[in-house]
């Protein structure tokens, strides 16, 4: 005979995952400076169809590798609270320098809020699982001056020999569109020809923007260095995030949304080329 307390029980667990449903409707809310980000967020896309995106890339203040450690951690919470206006149920920091310096202070500040991802810890959880004698990192000034991957690397596999070096020619020449051409090759060549990387069996992309040269970086080693890219490391992470969370998105409709904080036509195109499709970009000044 079905009870009142079965009743109860049964709304009550209706009223659980209705619950449980909408909060997984809500969006993933992504950052980066500028392009960086699409190419994790891109990964996403592919390892998790049904999840919506809110994307803001902060190309007001481009790149983020020669800030301090404070504008850094300054911008990064000014973005976090523009995406929790657009509800985002985790905030993915989908760029190495803001990851090395705000990722803490953002974690501290917003844990009861949201979720908080970096682009660093997967990684680092990645070259553990390995057996690397020697690798390498390349990425911004702030990233590489930080030792954040020296730190983490260095306690999560000590055996591991890390060679740290600092590109910073790379990010504004891929906003700029300098890539797949003469100079995009000769600055590439210059950077990769350091000893400091002589004998590497692996490669850190430290960086987000610089998958969008993986190809290119993979050729100058001859395809014979493993290159590291932080994208399908983040995607598999999230989805272990959000199914713990019960958080997955199991309607798997609503619209993409793209946010920069100044306007250039290199981020439509990118954001276009690795979406597929025309994108619901929208200038957003959030400093003012």
């Amino acid at each position: 005979m079905f009870t009142h307390s079965d009743l109860t029980t049964a709304i009550q667990a209706g009223f659980h995952a209705l619950l449980i449903m909408e909060a997984g409707n809500r969006p993933i809310g992504i950052f980066d400076s500028g392009v960086g980000g699409l190419t994790v967020a891109h990964a996403i896309r592919q390892n998790l169809p049904g999840e919506r995106i809110v994307y803001f890339g902060d190309t007001a203040h481009l790149p983020y590798g020669d800030k301090s450690e404070e504008a850094i951690r300054s911008y990064s919470g000014r973005i976090t609270r523009f995406l929790l206006e657009h509800d985002a149920k985790l905030v993915l920091i989908a760029c190495n320098s803001a990851s090395a310096s705000a990722y803490e202070s953002l974690e501290a500040e917003y844990r009861d809020r949201v979720l908080i991802l970096d682009v660093i810890n997967p990684v680092v959880k990645y070259v553990a699982s390995r057996n690397y004698r020697r690798i390498g990192v390349i990425g911004t000034k702030r990233t590489i001056s930080s030792g954040t991957y020296e730190k983490k690397i260095g306690a999560a596999s000590p055996s591991t020999e890390l060679a740290s070096m600092a590109t910073p020619l790379l990010v504004p020449m891929i906003e700029e569109g300098f890539i797949f051409d003469d100079i995009s090759n000769a600055i590439i060549r210059t950077y990769l020809s350091d000893a400091r990387l002589a004998d590497i069996s692996a490669l850190i992309l430290g960086c987000t923007h610089y998958p969008i040269i993986k190809n290119q970086i993979s050729k100058f080693f001859n395809f014979d260095v493993e290159i590291i890219d932080s994208g399908r490391l983040v995607a598999g992470l999230l989805r272990e995030t959000l199914e713990k969370n019960d958080l997955l998105n199991r309607n798997g409709s609503g619209e993409d949304l793209f946010f920069v904080s100044d306007y250039t036509d290199y981020f439509e195109k990118i954001a276009r080329m690795f979406f597929e499709s025309n994108i619901n970009l929208q200038k957003a000044d959030i400093w003012h």
